[in-house]
């Protein structure tokens, strides 16, 4: 026992209830972008596919090719199978993870940014001031 600690709890101010509209933002970002980024990629692969342009990696195009051990066992044959039938699946892939890393980091900002305006004060009454800063010119 020190002679300058003090043992009485303080009391913490009540912790507010978030808002419903946060958590349906969340909802928002983990399911609806990947299934908007995966349409948006087959309409934009298909596009750039009838436009003739050849900006896509012939890597990406065509149907998939499994190994073989896929074929020789029973269970993933089943589960994975049904991939082989998708053309351009690879570049269905890569143009729905741009869509996701594009749309998500957008929304995150504008999350960001609605937050910062209307959310909670930065400090809680806990908290130590901000420091107050004097500016001090130097004579010559």
């Amino acid at each position: 026992m020190g002679k300058y600690t003090s043992y009485s709890k303080k009391e913490l101010p009540p912790k507010g209830k978030t808002h419903e509209i946060w958590s349906g933002f969340g909802c928002v970002i983990m399911l609806v972008i990947p299934v908007i980024s995966i349409a948006a990629s087959v309409l934009t692969i298909d596009w750039i596919i009838d436009a003739k342009f050849n900006i896509i990696p012939r890597g990406l195009m065509g149907f998939p090719q499994l190994p073989a051990i896929v074929y020789k066992s029973e269970g993933l044959s089943f589960l994975l199978l049904w991939m082989t039938k998708v053309k351009n699946l690879y570049a269905y892939g890569v143009m729905s993870l741009f869509y996701i890393l594009f749309i998500g980091g957008v929304m995150s900002v504008i999350y960001a940014a609605v937050y910062r305006a209307i959310g909670p004060s930065r400090y809680t009454p806990l908290d130590a001031p901000p420091p107050k800063i004097k500016v001090v010119k130097k004579s010559r």
